[in-house]
């Protein structure tokens, strides 16, 4: 009997506080699903790899009703993004961080290959769009080539543009808000002033820049600082004047002067409503870029883009709307990384 109770507290013995039946019952179940997701990330790592065959094997089928110049550099480019795809789906069996990114953005690598094969179809497989109007793929990516030079030239004179015309938007804005959400004489008079000439779009004043300013470079970038200057103004002093009473009223108590007070206090708690200025600034400052640059600037995206459509270069003009993607989206990106930076106290707190 004492030898029958003895096997049987054995049976019983725990580990970390659980019986180890329950233990070895709870690791086959954990054990079981690591398989299963095992299973499932490796038919993952594919999706992007058969999205990208798929879509060499849909050109290459249609590449006969292409020009041989275009056929071969967008094959090319779809063989690279091939071969690209399985070497990533490789080195996420080692790097982690990788495997990471790659989930994250592999929905939407899938359906940016599924769209441009598509577009393929539609245009160079069963000509459903009229040309010139309606480019393939691989004649837009043969523009980019051809006129990379002329491409890059432009991007280069839109970020100079664009920056300073921004920056010193934001730099009136900041100072405006400010004043008019901190003073109340400064609201007296500010406030009119904005409800007047804040509605007005930026590209409305064109023809009088285009009269007053001495260069089309000086009136461009002038009219994107307007741009910017009407939303940084408005939801700094929004901000600012909706800084907490309970904050200055300590500071105050604490022997705090204005310039503390202002500085310290009010444009820290301000913060979150004057970068959401600054985003809308951003996406003011874009279209008076290109409104401004297809009418008196000789350089830059929005004059390459005009020039291309008068030729009725449509291939070129596709070529310069993806390079306008790709270059309005990285710096809104690198907006959001400032943000982050800034905010890092209101990470897990809020999500715009």
């Amino acid at each position: 009997m004492l030898q029958g109770q003895k096997n049987s507290r054995q049976s019983q013995v725990t580990v970390g506080g659980m019986p180890t039946d329950y233990v070895r019952a709870d690791s086959a179940e954990r054990y079981g699903l690591s398989a299963q997701e095992r299973k499932h990330s490796t038919a993952a790592l594919l999706t992007v790899p058969v999205t990208a065959a798929v879509a060499l094997g849909i050109h290459l089928f249609v590449a006969k009703n292409e020009p041989p110049n275009e056929s071969r550099t967008y094959t090319i480019v779809l063989g690279s993004f091939f071969a690209g795809a399985i070497v990533a789906a490789i080195m996420q069996r080692w790097w982690p961080a990788l495997q990471t990114r790659m989930r994250r953005f592999r929905p939407l690598f899938t359906v940016g290959i599924l769209l441009l094969c598509v577009w393929e179809i539609i245009t160079s497989g069963f000509r459903m769009l009229p040309l010139p109007y309606f480019p393939s793929p691989a004649g837009v990516v043969q523009s980019m080539i051809n006129d990379r030079g002329l491409l890059f030239d432009s991007t280069w004179h839109s970020l100079v543009l664009l920056l300073s015309g921004y920056l010193l938007g934001v730099a009136a804005g900041l100072f405006t808000g400010v004043c008019i959400g901190w003073s109340s004489p400064a609201r007296y008079w500010g406030m009119p002033l904005l409800k007047v000439v804040g509605p007005i779009p930026a590209t409305a004043w064109i023809p009088l820049a285009m009269v007053i300013s001495p260069s089309a470079l000086i009136s461009a970038a002038a009219l994107i600082a307007l741009a910017v200057w009407f939303p940084v103004t408005m939801l700094t002093a929004s901000g600012i004047s909706n800084t907490r009473a309970s904050y200055l009223d300590v500071a105050r108590t604490l022997g705090a002067n204005a310039r503390y007070l202002v500085f310290r206090i009010a444009i820290p708690a301000a913060l979150p409503s004057i970068f959401v200025g600054l985003f809308m600034g951003l996406g003011a400052s874009f279209l008076t870029l290109v409104v401004a640059e297809s009418v008196g600037v000789k350089s830059g995206l929005g004059w390459y883009l005009s020039w291309a459509q008068g030729w009725a270069e449509y291939g070129k003009v596709y070529a310069a709307l993806v390079i306008m993607a790709v270059f309005f989206s990285t710096i809104m990106t690198l907006l959001f990384k400032l943000r982050d930076r800034v905010l890092v106290w209101q990470k897990g707190m809020i999500r715009w």
